[in-house]
């Protein structure tokens, strides 16, 4: 059980603000979501530090005065609030995750966002705000991830605290879930209620299980009806009022719902419930390319607001949507799909489905076009585990192997660490990829390997930002296998999304005219010289294998000829480029 508070402490406490200055609440008089805005008035606009700034808030915040009262780190994932701990942590940076990561519990600690850095993009002034980060063990803030905070049915995992994984036991979800020991489950509620009062202007524009993207309510009904139960069954503690006085002194803004519990019901149990339904969208129309479908609708109203649009693809559910058009890839070419929206208000009352449209894809037309998308939303099911993962989209099979599914950086995402991400042999060949990469949880940039049909063709980069790389020029025909792999730092994990590449189905670009250059010996042992018919001029020398591989890539100015050593056997292309325009020529290596 929490510690006994002092007489005085009780005595501030219910007095209604505990340790708040005087007149810090002096404008809360509303009730209901009137309320709510009125705490969104005070605690917005605080002291915005930045992200390293939380580790010295932490000497302050997060020390364990009432447990063992030893000045280690206060974490809510390790602590034993009945015994000793299994592990500690002193303040000292020494025991921070650095680089190196981590591969088991008391390895190190890190910064755990109780709200998932993933559902607001890293943005400030969320990323930094010391008021729902926590110091956590690095080892469960992984296990955690970014899985909602439930109730565990069966547990898959226990850690050396008693948290938990495993699946929800909450209605309406059926996902993973982490589950903290009674004894913080009331300090992460309020965590979530400050979030959701602090952020009010922007968590409608949030995607996450918990959420039903809505600016007042916040929360699904079943969410906030476990949130409101642990606020109950676990209430303030001395610990939760020291902590928020030291993120007070540092970021000038507090948490209501510690200060006042009694907000809590005030804001979430007041409201009269809705039981209107949303009228369905109308003018609901569909576009499509060989690939893709773009769909566009008019708004829907309700007597509250409508929150989201959910799409269905073929029967099946794609994706909530809160703008007026929707975008769907991975879809195959000449194939026809049947898509429908259900309105979706605050309370999760539906519409009625809109009357289906099909959209047929065009087919794939000859010479260079975008031909493989992989949006990753056909992975397997939420996992922290790493394991040999496999799916099918649009005939493409995937296999990743030491990855993980549970992360998402647009929607669904895999994350790889020390394995590798390899597409089934497909045909229409290469011309450019694209790729969405980024590191989580710890570690520094690096990169990938990005192989075709086993040829390395060049490198994937990866940091903490959200980066996509296009790789041009690639140039392989035929049927291809593409596979990202080789991880410059093993212990990392990154996310990999929305990954595509157009297709390189003939060599439609090259003009076999071989007037302006000659090669000799042709047949060659190896050795080639290319002499040019006007070298006052820039000559580009290009050699492709068959199958649209480049292996030579060279300029030459004001040179009568080039001298090309080491060509392995086999037959090549030579094109040689010069004023925009390309002239081309068989070369046999012997």
């Amino acid at each position: 059980m929490k510690q006994i508070y002092s007489l005085l402490f009780l005595l501030l406490f219910t007095a209604g603000f505990a340790q708040a200055p005087a007149g810090y609440y002096s404008t809360a008089t509303g009730s209901g979501y009137t309320l709510k805005t009125q705490l969104y008035d005070i605690i917005k606009g605080h002291t915005v530090l930045s992200y390293a700034d939380l580790y010295v808030t932490y000497e302050t915040s997060d020390v364990d005065n009432f447990y063992e009262n030893d000045g280690s780190v206060l974490d809510m994932y390790s602590e034993n609030p009945s015994g000793a701990d299994p592990y500690n942590y002193s303040i000292a940076s020494t025991q921070r995750c650095g680089s190196n990561g981590y591969n088991k519990e008391s390895d190190c600690y890190n910064r755990e966002h109780i709200i998932p850095q993933s559902v607001f993009g890293e943005q400030t002034p969320m990323v930094s705000d010391a008021h729902f980060i926590t110091p956590t063990d690095g080892q469960v803030n992984g296990i955690r991830s970014n899985f909602p905070h439930s109730v565990v049915a069966s547990p898959t995992l226990v850690t050396a605290n008693g948290s938990k994984l495993g699946l929800s036991t909450i209605a309406g979800y059926t996902g993973e879930v982490f589950e903290p020991i009674d004894e913080f489950k009331g300090d992460i509620a309020r965590m979530y209620f400050y979030f959701a009062t602090r952020y009010q202007n922007l968590v409608a524009g949030y995607n996450y299980p918990m959420f039903n993207k809505s600016t007042n309510k916040v929360f699904t009904n079943a969410f906030l009806s476990q949130l409101l139960a642990w606020h109950n069954q676990d209430p303030v503690s001395a610990r939760e009022v020291a902590r928020n006085n030291a993120i007070y002194a540092r970021q000038n803004n507090r948490n209501p719902y510690i200060d006042n519990p009694s907000f809590v019901a005030a804001v979430w149990s007041t409201e009269p419930a809705d039981t209107e339904a949303p009228t369905a969208a109308t003018n609901f129309t569909v576009t499509t390319t060989s690939n893709s479908a773009t769909l566009t609708w008019n708004a829907a109203t309700d007597n509250i607001g409508v929150t989201g649009y959910d799409l269905y693809v073929d029967g099946t559910f794609k994706s909530t949507f809160t703008d007026l058009t929707a975008n769907v890839t991975g879809l195959l070419p000449s194939t026809t799909y049947s898509f429908y929206l259900i309105t979706r208000d605050d309370e999760r009352n539906s519409s009625v489905e809109t009357a289906s449209i099909n959209g047929t894809t065009t087919a794939v037309p000859s010479g260079t076009t975008n031909c493989v998308s992989e949006d990753f939303q056909n992975i397997p099911a939420n996992s922290v585990s790493y394991a040999t993962q496999t799916w099918t989209n649009s005939g493409v099979t995937w296999t990743a192997t030491d990855a993980r599914t549970d992360q998402s950086l647009n929607a669904r995402a895999i994350t790889i660490r020390n394995g590798s991400l390899t597409s089934s042999a497909i045909p229409n060949g290469i011309k450019d990829l694209t790729v969405t990469t980024q590191l989580v949880f710890s570690g520094v940039a690096g990169t990938f390997k990005l192989n075709v049909n086993g040829i390395e063709v060049g490198t994937i980069p990866y940091s903490s930002a959200v980066t996509t790389t296009t790789i041009s020029g690639i140039n392989v025909t035929g049927n291809i296998t593409v596979s990202i792999n080789g991880n410059s730092g093993t212990k990392n994990r990154v996310i990999i999304d929305d990954l595509s590449w157009s297709c390189n189905n003939s060599l439609s670009n090259i003009d076999f005219d071989t007037s302006k250059f000659t090669i000799y010996p042709n047949p060659s042992n190896g050795t080639v010289k290319i002499n040019f018919s006007n070298f006052a001029e820039k000559h580009q020398v290009q050699i492709f294998s068959l199958s649209g591989q480049k292996v030579f890539d060279e300029e030459y100015i004001n040179s009568p000829n080039a001298e090309i050593n080491y060509v392995t056997k086999g037959v090549y292309i030579v094109k040689i480029t010069r004023d925009g325009a390309s002239e081309t020529k068989k070369l046999i290596v012997n």
